[in-house]
């Protein structure tokens, strides 16, 4: 890890530095810095920044700090009762210790688990543009079937984000000379031909909050994961259902995937094959089907077409069942 120089506002104004990286709790910048992936010249520590409340919005919605840990996010009783798809994310990711130090703020912005990312022997356009991806050519059993270009193949590796796709969240920021209000999908970029470029944030743009709407009456959601393990690992297959019904008819449906494209993959595609149908398996695997219609397999993860249409069926079969 090289020297920075670091520096602990009390203010939101006085961190907004642009030549700076924020760290909050340190679960993504920390370990990056310690393998020489991310090198900053200074890093400011937001902790003591007002950023750390749940709160209703006038809208009927939700307004959560930057700042508010995972685990408190998961387990606050609106959330719980009303976003239940963000509680079951946020639950299904890392470990109780990690999600105690995780903030919402941060859990947006992590970078990929892809391990030639993460290792300075490898030639990775997304730490070092225009060097070349060596996943394309190698192991890329994890890797994405969405979104991917030429120049990038890396999953974005957030449950939370997934479902906060799914809920339509907004994310709110601010500069030193200006505040944004940016639409989640909007938010991420997929890799293109400038794949280090994973978001529409610019240098010293500060997360403040996330807010989410209100949801129409009769509404259920799921948040499903798959993985190579029970425990403290990345989805190779996700899926965030939120469906309002009618009966047994679905009126609105909002699905977003993970682990299977390099943003959280929300899907109209699949939105569009169940709203105004029933509820039943018929339209669920139609709606897998067009979820999936534009994934492109590398040599190692063609697995998770299947398996991601397999997720969203049981995703969208336990949310019906729910209602």
């Amino acid at each position: 890890m090289q020297a920075f120089r670091f520096t602990q506002p009390k203010t939101i104004d006085a961190a907004l530095d642009p030549g700076s990286r924020f760290v909050a709790g340190g679960t993504t910048l920390i370990d990056l810095m310690k393998l020489n992936v991310e090198t900053p010249d200074a890093v400011v520590d937001i902790n003591r920044l007002p950023l750390a409340r749940v709160e209703a919005s006038p809208d009927g919605g939700l307004k959560i700090g930057a700042l508010v840990r995972n685990s408190d996010l998961a387990n606050h009783p609106d959330v719980k009762a009303r976003y239940s798809v963000l509680s079951e994310a946020l639950l299904s990711g890392a470990s109780p210790q990690l999600r105690n130090m995780a903030t919402t703020g941060g859990n947006l912005l992590q970078r990929t688990r892809c391990y030639y990312f993460r290792d300075t022997e490898y030639s990775c356009n997304k730490r070092q543009p225009g060097s070349g991806c060596s996943a394309i050519d190698g192991f890329n059993r994890i890797h994405a079937v969405l979104g991917g270009s030429e120049q990038c193949v890396a999953t974005h590796p957030s449950d939370m984000a997934v479902a906060m796709m799914a809920l339509e969240a907004t994310v709110h920021t601010r500069t030193a000379k200006a505040e944004r209000t940016l639409a989640l999908d909007d938010f991420y970029l997929t890799p293109g031909s400038t794949p280090d470029r994973e978001n529409i944030l610019h240098p010293g743009e500060l997360i403040t909050y996330v807010t989410l709407p209100k949801l129409p009456t009769d509404t259920r959601s799921h948040y499903l994961k798959l993985r190579d393990r029970a425990q403290y690992e990345f989805a190779l297959a996700s899926a965030a259902v939120v469906l309002t019904l009618e009966g047994r008819r679905i009126r609105r449906a909002r699905i977003a995937l993970g682990g299977v494209a390099t943003k959280p993959w929300r899907s109209r595609e699949a939105e569009t094959a169940l709203e105004g149908k029933p509820a039943d398996v018929r339209h669920f695997h139609a709606a897998a089907e067009a979820a999936l219609r534009d994934a492109k397999p590398l040599r190692d993860n063609a697995f998770k077409i299947k398996l991601a249409k397999l997720v969203l069926v049981r995703a969208l079969t336990v949310t019906a069942q729910t209602a």
